[in-house]
Order: structure tokens, then C-alpha cells, then sequence
């Protein structure tokens, strides 16, 4: 079994949009009405805001490989980028998403600690991400990796309001 961790490219676009499509389809589409995820598939990865994503300098793509498939993904967001002001200390987690036949190997831990890695080296105090409320297996997954419970924030699929836990992990 050989793992690889990659940042992704503007060349990498067209895959990109494809994974992140599935991977967040296949997480919520048993929760969400099929018109509402189709919106928000629509809205939050066609190829030109994915593309601005990737050609921003304070967000970072990367894939994760299982033996030379792309396994999953994640979004690193730094300073301005993040999706809450929580200053140019900390380092957000905006998407960790593992697709659905490589899970339960292990790569969400291997693209979690790529991000811990990243966020050291940067010299961050604190790492942090939003997750559903419903999502318990991304939650016990993250308080697993030492991550708590620390707000909360709207997140919005469509006209509906969902909520997300503030969860964060503080490195020094």
C-alpha cells in the first residue's frame, strides 16, 4: 500500500472539481434534498470559483494517492481566507474529505496530519475547522485528534441554515 500526499496545481482543476464533487455529494446527499445539493454542487465547485481557490495565495489544495489513485483531498486556508476571522494565527481546515472506497484506511489521520505538519511549520497556535452538527463520525474523528468544541457558525446549503461546530486544536 504506498500513500502520497500532493499540492495540487491549476493543471489539477478538472480533478479536483471532480473529487470534491463526489466526496461531498457522497457525505450529504442522504441529508439534503436533491434540488439543494445540486445548487450547492453548482455553486461551491464549478471550475471558476475552484479556480480562484486554487490561484489564492493564503489557500492550499492537497490529494492524497493510494497507490496512484487520488484517494481524497484537503483545504488549507491561512490568514485572510479563512472562512472566519480568527487571525494570522491559526490555520483552518476547510475541507477533509476521504472518498467513499478508501475509507477506513487511515488517509483522513494522513491528510489530518499533513495539515497539524503545515500549521507547525508556519509557526500557527491553533488549527481549526467547521463541522455539522450531524456529522458525528467527522466529529469523533476530529475529538480523536485532540480537536474540541469551541463555537459555532452557519453554514448554509441553499435557504436552509445548518449549523457547524467551531472545533480547534491549539499547537503551542
Amino acid at each position: 500500500m504506498t500513500i502520497k500526499i500532493k499540492k495540487c496545481t491549476f493543471e489539477d482543476l478538472g480533478l479536483l472539481q471532480e473529487i470534491s464533487v463526489e466526496t461531498f455529494n457522497d457525505t450529504f446527499q442522504n441529508q439534503n434534498s436533491p434540488a439543494i445539493m445540486n445548487a450547492y454542487l453548482n455553486r461551491a465547485f464549478n471550475l471558476k470559483k475552484l479556480g480562484n481557490e486554487l490561484l489564492n495565495n493564503c489557500s492550499e489544495f492537497y490529494f492524497i494517492f493510494l497507490n496512484k489513485e487520488v484517494a481524497g483531498y484537503l483545504k488549507l486556508n491561512f490568514n485572510d481566507a479563512q472562512s472566519e476571522k480568527m487571525g494570522n494565527d491559526s490555520l483552518e481546515i476547510e475541507r477533509i474529505y476521504i472518498r467513499g472506497k478508501f475509507h477506513k484506511r487511515g488517509l483522513g489521520k494522513y491528510l489530518m496530519n499533513k495539515a497539524l505538519d503545515i500549521a507547525k511549520d508556519q509557526n500557527k497556535e491553533k488549527i481549526w475547522l467547521g463541522v455539522w452538527e450531524k456529522n458525528e463520525n467527522a466529529i469523533k474523528f476530529y475529538e480523536k485528534m485532540n480537536f474540541v468544541q469551541t463555537g459555532t457558525h452557519s453554514f448554509y446549503m441553499g435557504n436552509e441554515e445548518q449549523i457547524d461546530f467551531i472545533m480547534t486544536k491549539t499547537l503551542i
